[in-house]
């Protein structure tokens, strides 16, 4: 069962920064890509960024790119997401799960989510 925690979100000032972590289970973690994903109120739940297996390849939806960078250590088991010059527009629930692509239905396991909340 592969189970996803994430971590680090927080209330921050518009132009601030957060880093958000994503602590995966299992010893499969290096063999799958992660994703980034989020859901504002009333909105549907929208891609963020994404990363390769072995983090050699990054993507990136266009209203992040430039601020935000998605790493990953295999060791820890863990995916990261660092958000930079942070917009009201980013206060979301931020999910992190497995799979590849850029849409929810190719993602097999979702974490819980932590709320970003960016204030004007």
């Amino acid at each position: 069962q592969v189970q996803l925690v994430e971590s680090g979100g927080g209330l921050v000032q518009a132009g601030g920064s957060l880093r958000l972590s994503c602590a995966a289970s299992g010893r499969t973690f290096s063999n799958y890509a992660m994703g980034w994903f989020r859901q504002a109120p009333g909105k549907e739940r929208e891609f963020v960024a994404r990363i390769t297996w072995n983090g050699d390849m990054t993507f990136y939806a266009d209203s992040v790119k430039g601020r935000f960078t998605i790493s990953r250590d295999n060791a820890k088991n863990t995916v990261y997401l660092q958000m930079s010059s942070l917009k009201p527009e980013d206060t979301a629930v931020y999910y992190c799960a497995r799979g590849t692509g850029r849409y929810i239905n190719d993602y097999a396991y979702w974490g819980q989510g932590t709320q970003v909340t960016v204030s004007a």
